[in-house]
Parts: structure tokens; C-alpha cells; sequence
């Protein structure tokens, strides 16, 4: 029983990772970029960063400034955002 509350309790968390990225993909979408959700590992949240993303220097604030802080807010058991 308590397997099946740990898949209920991930597939929540990852709903609510895909709900925060749909608020946050416009605004990188703005700037030519794109983000995509990946896997949760861990704890860990893994995103690919595309488009004008890829190679850009502000890339890694955007993703730790902008949506980790965005992420760990509404979700505070994740322990990290890695770009893959």
C-alpha cells in the first residue's frame, strides 16, 4: 500500500512540475528559448533547455535563478533543477 501512495504522491509532483513549467515556458518562448520537463529523479527535476537557450550564457541563471526558485516554492521536497 504504501508503493502505490509513493507513485501517487511522484505523479503529483510531477503534475505540479508541469503545471509551474506551462507558466514559465511562455516567457523563455519570448526570448527564443524553450524548456521541457524530462524526469524526476531523486528529488532532482531534470530539464532540457532548447532553441536560443542552448549556448546562452544566462542560460544557467534562467534555470536556477528563475525556475528552480519557481519550482522549489510551490514544490520544497525537490532538492535541485539540472539541466540535461
Amino acid at each position: 500500500m504504501a508503493d502505490v501512495r509513493e507513485m501517487q504522491d511522484e505523479q503529483e509532483t510531477r503534475e505540479r512540475i508541469e503545471r509551474i513549467i506551462e507558466r514559465i515556458r511562455p516567457a523563455i518562448q519570448a526570448d527564443g528559448g524553450d524548456v521541457e520537463f524530462v524526469d524526476l529523479e531523486d528529488g532532482v527535476v531534470q530539464l532540457r533547455l532548447m532553441g536560443a537557450c542552448v549556448g546562452c550564457p544566462m542560460s544557467t541563471m534562467t534555470l536556477q535563478a528563475g525556475i528552480e526558485r519557481m519550482i522549489r516554492q510551490e514544490v520544497p521536497h525537490i532538492k535541485g533543477v539540472i539541466s540535461v
